[in-house]
């Protein structure tokens, strides 16, 4: 696919991402195949990190430079980041991977999560001479963020480059956004003695148990209200039994039961620390019922972030957009970034209350305002 950079618009460039499905189950090769032709005919130099994900599909993280090359040890000055993969869409939306255009909205899978942003991020890069470059740039492109920001984990375990400052792609209705609270998952394991029904005294039920080791959650819940942090909404650290399933059958004590649990802990608190609380509270079931089985299985313990309000990075997109930097609640790759040594600040067109949804959709003004944007932050920091 023969791409001329000075002839595409931002709103073209938007629906040649859109047309390409990047559904987190599938592998992204081919919109990494499309950003690696378009980042290489602007003068970058593109390096591919590929993974293979648990069911054994290729995955492909893609970074690439300009104002410096791989040889050395890669430092950016700025970096964008966009992640690549989108959730899935029903079948009823048909045109799910055609750009439409109604209302001054521009609707598809992606538009607004967030290839919206990789679109205006590669727009901002066609309109600079990137021969003139003071300080490195990077262009990040990662897989899997929608499941748990895993190409961006494989990243910094890699750690291909440091950063200095980073735009962490998600749409925020190009509002900046400091600070993000984590984001953990942990699963539950609550274990009896199956029996006959009828007769309690031959089992232990795992559902009663893990009703109580609820109980306890629903309490520190509330406890960590006490612990806030008034820049976010609600301003605490906010605890979730998603799931819970447990038994075989409707006359048979339940021998094992499920729940999953989430947490998204605000910064400056160890992400860890719900985890120990939980712990401690099995351990005091144990002093009550002695056969008590409990197995606490953490998968994702993703850090809060939080950049200065007087970083640089966050006053110069203040001014750039005229509101004041705010923060988020739900996950991002940011935390990534901070480990790659970045102050990084959240923002891109769209809201993130449509970005899931059948018709998704980014407002056409703010994709053009992103455009914009990101070429003042390049010239800022580059230049």
């Amino acid at each position: 696919m023969g791409i001329i950079l000075e002839t595409m618009s931002v709103e073209e460039t938007l629906a040649e991402l859109v047309g390409i499905e990047s559904v987190s189950a599938g592998t992204n090769a081919a919109i990494i195949s499309w950003l690696d032709e378009r980042a290489t005919a602007a003068g970058f130099f593109v390096k591919k990190f590929p993974y293979t994900d648990e069911n054994g599909i290729e995955k492909i993280n893609m970074i690439a430079l300009a104002g410096v090359d791989f040889s050395n040890r890669a430092h950016a000055e700025l970096a964008l980041v966009g992640h690549t993969d989108t959730v899935p869409f029903a079948d009823s939306w048909t045109d799910a991977l055609q750009l439409t255009e109604r209302d001054g909205r521009l609707y598809g899978r992606g538009s607004c999560d967030t290839k919206g942003f990789i679109a205006a991020s590669l727009t901002a890069v066609g309109m600079i001479d990137l021969n003139f470059l003071k300080s490195p740039l990077a262009l990040i492109f990662t897989a899997d963020e929608e499941v748990g920001c895993r190409g961006a984990r494989h990243l910094a375990e890699q750690r291909p480059l440091t950063v200095t400052h980073a735009i962490v792609g998600e749409p925020t209705s190009l509002r900046p956004m400091r600070a993000g609270k984590g984001y953990c998952l942990a699963e539950i394991i609550v274990r009896g003695q199956e029996g006959h029904s009828a007769y309690p005294s031959v089992g232990a039920s795992a559902i009663f148990r893990a009703a109580r080791i609820v109980i306890d959650i629903e309490n520190i819940a509330e406890q960590l209200k006490a612990e806030g942090h008034v820049d976010f909404d609600p301003p605490f650290t906010t605890l979730n039994v998603g799931l819970i399933k447990g038994g075989t059958a409707k006359n048979i004590i339940a021998g094992e039961c499920r729940i999953t649990l989430e947490w998204r802990p605000i910064p400056g608190q160890n992400a860890r620390y719900v985890l120990d609380l939980v712990s401690k509270a099995a351990e005091k079931q144990r002093t009550k019922d002695a056969g008590f089985e409990c197995e606490i299985k953490a998968s994702r313990l993703d850090e809060a972030t939080e950049t200065p309000a007087d970083a640089s990075i966050v006053s110069m997109l203040e001014h750039a957009t005229g509101q004041r930097a705010g923060t988020v609640a739900f996950g991002t790759e940011a935390p990534q970034m901070s480990a790659l040594g970045a102050n990084s600040v959240v923002l891109g067109p769209g809201d993130i209350r449509v970005a899931h949804r059948k018709d998704e959709f980014v407002p056409i003004e703010e994709l053009r305002g992103c455009v914009q944007i990101i070429k003042q932050a390049i010239e800022h920091f580059c230049m």
